[in-house]
């Protein structure tokens, strides 16, 4: 896939029909969002996965994965993948991964702030 854009498109095509799907600029790209939920992110960095704990070294043993390093700190249950490994059916695959556990997870409930833990300063 050539470029950032062109991930982002494939994606989107890829989520039609697993339920409804909110765009949010995030991570330097567009963030696809299910029940309120991250399921994936295009990038020129390429496509991260939400996959949850119990997958994520499944997922990064396979050609093209690595994982989602934040400020230093490895984020577990996420893996981004190389857009050359990437062609269609393999896109599908991935996002099938990340739409699986994401439906697992309680829908959020939009305009709800979050709670913080600890104090404010």
């Amino acid at each position: 896939m050539a470029d950032d854009l062109e991930l982002a498109t494939n994606v989107r095509a890829a989520l039609a029909g697993t339920g409804t799907i909110r765009e949010v600029r995030m991570f330097g790209g567009i963030g696809f969002m299910l029940n309120g939920s991250l399921v994936a992110a295009a990038s020129r960095r390429g496509l991260l996965l939400r996959v949850g704990k119990d997958r994520q070294n499944e997922v990064l043993a396979q050609s093209g994965a690595r994982p989602m390093v934040m400020r230093g700190r490895r984020m577990e249950g996420y893996g981004y993948v190389h857009p050359p490994a990437l062609n269609k059916q393999a896109l599908e695959n991935w996002l099938r991964l990340a739409v699986a556990y994401v439906q697992t997870l309680p829908p959020k409930v939009e305009g709800k702030p979050k709670q913080r833990k600890g104090k404010r300063k």
